[in-house]
């Protein structure tokens, strides 16, 4: 039923889904129903690929598989050679502030930078030092050095220089700090001093607090901040690029809590961002980068407090009007994600249960039988159509299957007359209307 899933990646699925979370490995052996969704961002891909810039919006209901959208996009990214990267809106960070809060956000992207070959985040120190050893072998080319001799010291100025003019022609904005700190990186990388490469990593990053710390480390006068951090994210793009990489990917989700956010003047700083990165993107500003949003519908069309307050972005992300549910446009920058239907679910159920066994090295007597017994119980339950979600029908799946292997001879029947329907929503939305501007 399902080929070529590692141990490891049935591991993630299964903890990650017991505890209510999208896996970050292995999302691709349990999509079901998103194929239209996934070529949509397949041929974005291509595009991107050839030097364009997109910005897309998912969006979808609470449950309604917007973090699993991301993540497989994620999956398809890595497999056409791109770096990938997740972060969340959280009350603590956003696109625009001026207390730090965008800087959070910038540091999160780059803690979970990711590659094909290294799936779960943290790659950034393999992609500066694949980067150094791409200069050090075109220095030596150029120059006519042997590679077993481009390391030694007397080269080292030569190796700097090659690292700063690649830097300075393919970066734009804050170019030269971003090349000297690479440089600084590239020593402590050379010279195994790992409190050089450390605190470079860390300046990269956007962790220093103070210039006046980032100099008496580096001897760099400036730090990433919340002015200037998105300008890094596009170096960085141009940086993998010329690494040979097809482009760099950028996801954020929970986007809710821009909503959430109670002074209007601050959300509306944060809706304008958005409008600049999709001026950028679409106006061939910046290459190589896709950026993806993923919100409630509140998020996207709420007219007091969602993108749609702010008439610039409402009028460039209102739905194609000859759109249907029958008939839908994937080009357009906003998808809307329709709830998986009951044959979807059914056959996610099985997946996952394929899955269980090979994790647990067991063969459940759990039959097909049994998992529409199960789906039966959940959606003929009191407050089912009004609350219930996928991820609350596989925790409980997945939470009975626990039971039954370690309890062999309990009565499944039972188990699924006891399920219990909970309202998973928020509970902070519904008032948000009225609450008071500040």
């Amino acid at each position: 039923m399902i080929s070529n899933i590692k141990p490891k990646e049935a591991t993630s699925i299964i903890n990650s889904l017991t505890g209510g979370v999208v896996p970050k490995i292995g999302v691709q052996h349990i999509a079901v129903g998103r194929s239209e969704e996934v070529n949509a961002a397949i041929s974005s891909l291509e595009e991107v690929k050839n030097g364009h810039s997109i910005v897309k919006f998912w969006i979808g209901d609470f449950g309604s598989g917007k973090s699993f959208m991301l993540h497989l996009l994620n999956t398809v990214a890595m497999k056409q050679k791109f770096v990938v990267a997740n972060a969340d809106f959280t009350p603590d960070n956003r696109l625009y502030s001026n207390d730090g809060k965008s800087v959070i956000l910038y540091s999160s992207i780059m803690d979970n930078i990711a590659i094909q070959t290294k799936p779960e985040g943290g790659a950034l120190p393999i992609l500066l030092e694949k980067w150094i050893e791409q200069v050090i072998s075109r220095t030596a080319e150029e120059n006519k050095i042997l590679l077993t001799d481009i390391r030694s010291e007397q080269y080292r100025d030569l190796i700097r220089n090659s690292i700063m003019k690649t830097v300075n022609e393919i970066t734009e904005v804050g170019g030269f700090d971003f090349g000297s700190v690479i440089v600084k990186y590239y020593d402590g990388y050379i010279n195994n001093d790992e409190l050089l490469r450390r605190n470079a990593l860390k300046w990269l990053k956007g962790e220093y607090a103070t210039k006046t710390e980032a100099r008496q480390d580096l001897g760099i006068r400036e730090i990433i901040n919340d002015t200037n951090y998105y300008d890094m994210l596009k170096n960085f793009c141009k940086l993998f690029v010329n690494m040979g990489y097809s482009g760099f990917m950028i996801n954020l989700d929970e986007a809710i809590n821009l909503y959430k956010i109670s002074t209007s003047a601050v959300r509306e700083k944060n809706y304008e961002k958005i409008l600049s990165i999709y001026n950028d993107c679409f106006q061939g500003k910046v290459s190589n980068l896709f950026i993806n949003f993923a919100g409630t519908k509140d998020f996207l069309e709420n007219e007091r407090r969602g993108l749609f307050s702010y008439q610039a972005l409402k009028s460039r992300l209102e739905s194609n009007k000859f759109e249907s549910l029958e008939i839908r446009d994937y080009a357009q920058p906003v998808i809307k994600l329709q709830p998986l239907d009951h044959n979807e679910i059914f056959v996610l159920l099985k997946k996952l249960k394929f899955i269980f066994d090979f994790n647990y090295k067991t063969e459940l007597n759990v039959s097909d039988d049994d998992i529409s017994a199960f789906m039966e119980e959940m959606f003929n339950k009191p407050g089912a159509s009004e609350f219930l979600t996928p991820r609350e029908v596989i925790r409980d799946f997945l939470n009975i299957l626990n039971i039954i292997r370690q309890n062999p001879d309990v009565d499944k029947n039972r188990l699924f007359g006891e399920i219990e329907i909970s309202d998973e929503r928020p509970n902070d939305l519904a008032i948000l209307d009225s609450i008071e501007e500040l």
